[in-house]
């Protein structure tokens, strides 16, 4: 667990740790395999999965807005090549203000 808040951290001095933990308990077992533990931000499917399982499915967000939460964390984390999921969904939800509802 501290693996995943400590690169939350990097983004978002202030993550609270028992939100990092809600998405990684969400995550399960997609985080056991090193390939589906990350998000692939140039493959389009990828971000279209984040936008229906995630942002639409979760967190009750669709459309532009959800569009616009996945491209400003892929702008944020643009940096970094391997993107954690668990740091992604994060940032999606902090730039949707949803992180309180998880």
């Amino acid at each position: 667990m501290t693996d995943y808040l400590a690169d939350v951290l990097k983004y978002d001095s202030g993550a609270d740790e028992a939100v990092v933990n809600k998405i990684v308990r969400h995550l399960g077992i997609a985080l056991r395999n090193k390939d589906s533990s990350l998000v692939s931000a140039t493959d389009p499917k990828e971000l279209e999965r984040v936008r229906e399982k995630w942002c639409e499915k979760k967190l009750g967000i669709s459309g532009a807005e959800a569009d616009a939460a996945i491209s400003a964390t892929t702008k944020a984390m643009s940096a970094d090549r391997s993107k954690s999921r668990v740091t992604f969904y994060y940032l999606v939800a902090k730039n949707l203000g949803k992180l309180q509802t998880l």
